[in-house]
């Protein structure tokens, strides 16, 4: 397709940051929500943008958003589901949290908890966490994946197989219509099996925009968990399969 200078670079920032909102581009380009929305409605229909309700995401098949454009994306629900969930989780509880900038949220709501044993194959969450002597960090051995610092691999998904914990927190990349759980590394997605199987609790915690999107491999599905946080649950039938399945459903837009 053709694209004007305005949706050319619409197209990169979406590239870039993972998402677009209207109003904020509607303010960078000095122009009224209304025409941003015709753009986006033409990048989408040419399908190298996928809307969302505000805006629109680029869209995910094979490989992921690049990890600080995803920390961007949806920032402040995440920190909301990351509280939601840490509130779920009591003091003297043992946990696995999983890669993904959503479970990063819960681990920074954990800081005020004490005597807790965090397991997890994230980096960043480790690093976050070590300095506070009540949260005793365990960390997953492995490959560390140099895009995120998610630790994969068969010796992880060993390390994670001794442990039986009170609660995991993980995430997925996206959630099928029919509550499929989708990932694209399949190395994170045999850990993420792993920590399901060995958890007592399982809460998945994942923004809406993971209803807009794809990814190749398949987790689980959701009514393997116990609790789902997010901020809304936009397709009706994965709120009737939670309801089917004794998933409590919790959403945190109000």
């Amino acid at each position: 397709m053709y694209l004007s200078g305005r949706q050319a670079e619409i197209l990169e920032l979406a590239k870039t940051e993972g998402r677009v909102l209207v109003e904020e581009l509607a303010q960078r380009f000095s122009v009224t929500p209304q025409t941003i929305r015709k753009d986006l409605n033409d990048l989408c229909d040419a399908r190298v943008l996928n809307r969302i309700h505000g805006g629109a995401i680029f869209p995910s098949g094979k490989e992921n958003v690049k990890y600080d454009a995803r920390r961007q994306i949806a920032a402040a629900e995440k920190q909301a589901i990351g509280r939601a969930a840490a509130a779920l989780i009591p003091d003297n509880a043992s946990l696995f949290i999983n890669i993904g900038t959503t479970t990063e949220a819960v681990g920074e709501a954990l800081l005020d908890h004490k005597e807790l044993m965090v397991i997890t194959n994230n980096i960043n969450v480790a690093n976050r966490l070590r300095v506070f002597p009540s949260i005793e960090v365990v960390i997953a051995g492995g490959v560390v994946r140099g895009s995120d610092g998610g630790i994969v691999g068969e010796a992880a998904v060993d390390f994670i197989k001794q442990f039986k914990v009170d609660f995991a927190v993980i995430g997925a990349s996206a959630i099928d219509h029919d509550g499929a759980l989708l990932d694209f590394d399949y190395r994170e997605v045999k850990v993420a099996q792993a920590i399901i199987a060995n958890a007592r609790h399982v809460i998945l915690v994942s923004d809406s925009t993971k209803f807009e999107r794809t990814a190749p491999v398949r987790i689980g599905h959701i009514s393997q968990v116990q609790t789902f946080i997010t901020d809304h649950c936009i397709i009706e039938n994965v709120r009737k399969i939670c309801a089917e399945q004794d998933v409590r459903l919790i959403e945190t837009d109000g």
